[in-house]
């Protein structure tokens, strides 16, 4: 059998794409009215649509007076412990507290010291991958994509396991403790190698330490001298904790519950969730808000002038700087109106570190697009309504004060928000029980059946349609 060259493929895909832009016209907006379809799952006034329950995690931003938004200070709730409290009491103690919020959202209570202490070490033993993993699977494949080699990994780590497919809580248990563990294993040795193969630079394999915490074994798995402070771990700590949830309305959480819907393994729902985690409209901010800060940076001659900071952003707005989108990245939430808890956490434990490691200016340029970017959005657009940083403004600075590279900005949040999605997996199996299967209207019209030899090309424009009195 004859395979067509390059040239001819080339020649027969764009014409397939031709004729596929011809043929499929975007819906007229007027029909999702017509339907009453929720486009993105919104309703009209912004929130989102209610599509289930849950005990896990409480986003609140607002509340409602007769249909009214009012707008009011944001508060994440962890299994109805308000976040902010969870963070004063491991601050007060000096320790490590991604573990407990492990457990708290997994088990639905704060452990005791002894359920602390072996919760940690059972975290702990599971932090290394399967025997010649790291060289069978990461390194024979290298990805120039760290995350689509999470999402891969992930569903490799299936034939691992002694029963993948086993959805009883005990085993849906053990293998969620073990991804969690494992993640970050997987997150940095993906990235020695994408270091390696695509960057040309050296590729250091680090063995893993059982007795450090999840940011301690991160921070030295990426490092080439393993070397880091108490207080940058308890820093990436806090970024562990802040990101290990949001909610089950959130893109990746939703398709985690819509997957473990149907009844498949584990494995196969959390690579699902990397999938949906990658796309740029959800966890691609962090970054997109870090390159907006430095083209700022690179145009000013004084972080510390509003006037001039304020410039920047009406040509951000205008897409006449920046990504071209209008879009200014780390600003604004879909739930959070007065304040992002999450922001006014980072912000106010990032600029510590930022001034030791020479970023004070990052830091001062960030507070000033807070500050700023309301009042320019209403000049602009004319539009004035309640905006406030979110939790992507600042991430990417205290990822640049950790010295952490940009490769691993979306990573490493995928490493933290698998604890909710495992959280909400387990929430699902034991409570949902329906298959997901939401509608769809079809609006095309009825087309007669041609006979192959009667067929003539079309552009799309000319369709033999049944009149509606001979359907």
């Amino acid at each position: 059998m004859e395979h067509m060259c390059f040239s001819d493929e080339n020649q027969m895909l764009k014409e397939l794409t031709e004729k596929f832009s011809a043929r499929n016209k975007p819906i007229n907006p007027s029909a999702f009215e017509r339907y009453n379809v929720k486009r993105g799952l919104r309703n009209q006034d912004g929130t989102g649509v209610m599509a289930g329950l849950t005990k896990i995690c409480s986003v609140e931003g607002y509340y409602m007076d007769d249909g009214e938004k009012i707008p009011k200070e944001g508060r994440l709730v962890y299994r109805g412990l308000d976040f902010n409290d969870i963070v004063k009491g491991c601050q007060a103690d000096d320790r490590f507290g991604f573990e407990e919020v492990v457990y708290l959202l997994i088990f639905g209570s704060l452990p005791t010291a002894d359920e602390y202490g072996r919760f940690s070490r059972l975290l702990s033993e599971n932090r290394e991958l399967p025997q010649d993993f790291v060289e069978d699977v990461i390194m024979r494949a290298p990805s120039p994509d760290i995350m689509n080699k999470m999402g891969s990994s992930i569903n490799a780590l299936y034939a691992y396991d002694e029963d993948p497919d086993d959805l009883s809580a005990e085993n849906v248990l053990r293998q969620s403790i073990r991804l969690i563990a494992q993640l970050p294993a997987i997150m940095t040795y993906a990235y020695q190698v994408k270091r390696r193969f695509f960057y040309k630079k050296s590729m250091y394999i680090h063995q893993v330490k059982p007795e450090l915490k999840a940011a301690e074994s991160i921070l030295h798995a990426i490092r080439s001298d393993k070397k880091f402070t108490d207080k940058e771990a308890k820093l990436l700590d806090l970024c562990l904790m802040i990101h290990a949830d949001h909610g089950g309305g959130t893109n990746s959480t939703f398709t985690t519950r819509c997957v473990t819907s149907t009844g498949t393994d584990t494995y196969a729902a959390i690579a699902a969730a990397i999938a949906s985690l990658k796309g740029p409209r959800h966890g691609g901010a962090s970054i997109k808000a870090a390159r907006m800060a430095q083209a700022i940076k690179e145009q000013v001659r004084d972080v510390r002038d509003d006037d001039e900071i304020a410039s920047c952003l009406r040509k951000i707005v205008h897409g006449e700087m920046g990504d071209g989108s209008g879009l200014i990245y780390g600003m604004g939430h879909a739930v959070y109106t007065l304040s992002d808890p999450r922001a006014v956490l980072l912000k106010a434990n990032a600029r510590e570190l930022a001034t030791e490691k020479g970023f004070l200016d990052d830091w001062l340029l960030l507070d000033a697009v807070e500050r700023l970017t309301p009042a320019v959005f209403a000049e602009e657009k004319g539009v004035a309504k309640k905006m406030c940083a979110n939790v992507d403004l600042y991430s990417g600075l205290v990822y640049k004060s950790l010295g952490i590279p940009e490769d691993l900005y979306l990573p490493m949040f995928a490493t933290a928000r698998i604890v909710g999605w495992c959280a909400h997996r387990l929430e699902e199996l034991s409570a949902g029980g329906r298959i997901m299967r939401p509608a769809y209207k079809n609006v095309a019209l009825p087309k007669r059946y041609v006979p192959l030899a009667a067929r003539v090309p079309d552009d799309g424009q000319t369709q033999d349609y049944i009149p509606r009195a001979e359907r």
